[in-house]
């Protein structure tokens, strides 16, 4: 449900924005807002449901997430549901560090199959959501699209009241929360700063541009302070400044731009350029997705003789070369055709590089998996922020929405194909026996 949250509103957008009466710009926030606060959340809840049972933190994460999504059902404007759709993200977000927790301790020696199945749930509810969230359009409100998470919430709530498990909180000390809150402050600020821009007449010298990049600068600085003098950051400063994991963020913060981020305005794109049907332009994801799993199955399979760079540069020249395909101009009775053509390019290029571009950075910090995990997801999660903030601002400010958005898939495409030399930094095989030593190096 978690999953399904974070795709099914990407066939609804220009439905909310013709509803909600506001522009491009701010209805991308319904998306970007909800990706923002499940990668904020995720590696918070991670270490609260440690300290005070997962159990606990999954129950109180199903009341919120159904709780929000009944209110987000109910908004009568984007400034009452952009504010409720972060209350549900931060359900969405506590769902599955804790529920991952649960099924390891249920689990025991079991617990790696175990864990390979649930984590199999989670792409399908992005393989559905796009599909669900244009039927429901097609045949109700665009408030159905919130309003399907109560009675599957109130169902699981209560199923999980009856089977799972009591854990025992732990000890340790609490996760940062001021650390977190400064580094949402940062994200918050500067997506702000660049949705503000796509508004008509707001220059640079506007006053509430420069109130948000200010807020952005300030978190910015106190989280970075923050987090060299607290005992367990939110994120270690040093992986930040490591040339390998420095290369990887840059690469993941532009390809999350291309694959979380524009990935998510492909249907938005269908709709506006071709004026297909919701349902349509939806299995346009699916379709993406599908691709996506069988290669990410078989490039995961063929990693021990492909190394990681070769699956990586072969996956983001495929991934561009569909962005490109996917605004390239085709007729207008084989756009469908044509658009899903292209979609399943972006989906094989994902499959490729996704397995060598999630092991590569870990194998280089194999004492940090959980820290360079979580950074990882952030700098993708940041990347699809800033990508749908940047492109539906540029949209927005445009005569020709269809127009702008092509080009904006054209510069990250050329973005993307630019990250490529990093790669050679990367290790391009797992380093045998590496021991992390004190001063951040390896050693074998």
């Amino acid at each position: 449900m978690s999953s399904v949250d974070g795709t099914i509103v990407a066939t609804a957008l220009p439905t909310l924005q013709r509803a909600l009466h506001t522009s491009l710009n701010w209805v991308g926030w319904v998306i970007t807002c909800y990706q923002m606060g499940v990668a904020v959340m995720m590696p918070f809840a991670g270490r609260l449901s440690d300290r005070i049972g997962r159990r606990n933190i999954f129950l109180v994460a199903s009341v919120v997430f159904v709780t929000s999504s009944l209110l987000c059902g109910l908004s009568r404007s984007i400034w009452m549901l952009l504010p409720l759709r972060v209350l549900q993200s931060v359900g969405g977000g506590a769902f599955m560090p804790s529920a991952s927790g649960i099924v390891s301790s249920v689990f025991g020696k079991d617990q790696d199959r175990a864990l390979g199945l649930f984590s199999s749930i989670f792409p399908l509810g992005a393989l559905a959501g796009p599909v669900i969230g244009g039927l429901l359009i097609a045949d109700l409100t665009w408030r159905a699209v919130f309003f399907v998470n109560v009675p599957i919430g109130l169902a699981f709530f209560f199923l999980a009241l009856w089977r799972l498990p009591s854990d025992s909180p732990g000890g340790g000390r609490l996760p940062d929360g001021v650390g977190a809150l400064a580094l949402a402050g940062t994200l918050v600020g500067t997506m702000l700063a660049i949705t503000h821009l796509g508004d008509a007449g707001v220059g640079p010298y506007n006053a509430e541009l420069w109130v948000f990049g200010t807020v952005a600068v300030v978190s910015g600085v106190a989280f970075t302070r923050r987090s060299r003098r607290t005992e367990v950051p939110f994120i270690p400063m040093r992986l930040l400044a490591e040339p390998v994991t420095a290369a990887m963020n840059v690469v993941n913060l532009i390809w999350g731009a291309c694959v979380v981020g524009l990935g998510a305005l492909v249907p938005l794109y269908a709709e506006t350029a071709y004026r297909l049907r919701p349902i349509s332009a939806g299995t346009l994801l699916t379709a993406r997705a599908l691709i996506e799993v069988v290669a990410a199955a078989i490039s995961s399979n063929l990693l021990k003789r492909t190394g990681y760079r070769l699956p990586m540069l072969l996956g983001f020249f495929l991934i561009s070369a569909g962005m490109c395909l996917v605004v390239t101009k085709a007729g207008e009775s084989g756009a469908y055709q044509w658009l899903a053509f292209a979609s399943a390019v972006v989906g094989l290029g994902i499959g490729i590089s996704a397995p060598a571009a999630n092991n590569a950075s870990l194998s280089y910090a194999p004492s940090d998996v959980g820290a360079v995990s979580g950074l990882r997801g952030l700098a993708r999660q940041g990347g699809g922020m800033i990508g749908i903030s940047v492109t539906t601002a540029w949209a927005a400010r445009s005569f020709d929405q269809a127009s702008a958005l092509a080009h904006a898939f054209f510069v990250f495409a050329a973005l993307l194909v630019g990250t490529t030399p990093l790669l050679f930094l990367v290790p391009d095989r797992p380093l045998e026996g590496a021991v992390r030593v004190p001063n951040g190096s390896l050693e074998h």
